[in-house]
């Protein structure tokens, strides 16, 4: 019986567990970000084996808030230069 709370097998894929992959991935970003984007990485990473569609809108959903904070900085970094 796979062990549903460590290692559930919808985040254990090619050897890597998600956690890991979204540790790797989300290194020197700020807290916010990097909520975002372990987000994105854990709907777009079990879709296929959890719960289809509705884990790729969910990625969609964190994905949008992530382009918008990155919107944001982008857009007080040119205030800082005028």
């Amino acid at each position: 019986m796979p062990d549903m709370v460590n290692h559930p097998p919808h985040y254990t894929q090619g050897g890597v567990e998600c956690i890991d992959a979204i540790r790797a991935a989300t290194v020197g970003r700020d807290a916010y970000e990097g909520y975002l984007t372990g987000q994105v990485i854990k709907y777009i990473w079990r879709y296929p084996f959890k719960n289809g569609l509705e884990d790729l809108r969910k990625a969609e959903f964190y994905l949008k808030r992530l382009i918008e904070k990155r919107e944001e900085k982008l857009h007080e970094s040119q205030s800082d230069v005028e």
